[in-house]
């Protein structure tokens, strides 16, 4: 499973957005079940952000949700994500 969250942040604020990034993903890679994750700025527009995650199951990833350190450290910056669908079921190739 891959959850995407993207967001607009102002380009004064990058730098401290990245921080925030980095955080929330230490978060969620701590919970288990979680598989992957990372951070970019996009390339065409440096306002639009994203944070991608993979998860064994969308169990694991609605678990992490409700982990301590995530509700801290993750949940504030995921409430800045544009409002839009973002989980993802993924073919496993192993």
């Amino acid at each position: 499973m891959l959850a995407v969250a993207r967001f607009n942040v102002p380009l004064g604020e990058a730098a401290h957005f990245q921080t925030l990034l980095a955080t929330a993903l230490d978060a969620f890679s701590k919970c288990p079940g979680f598989r992957d994750g990372q951070y970019g700025q996009n390339l065409d527009d440096p306002t639009l952000w994203s944070l991608v995650t993979q998860w064994e199951n969308v169990g694991s990833y609605r678990r992490a949700l409700g982990n301590n350190d995530v509700k801290m450290n993750a949940i504030p910056t995921l409430a800045r994500a544009i409002d839009e669908p973002g989980a993802y079921e993924m073919p496993y190739s192993e």
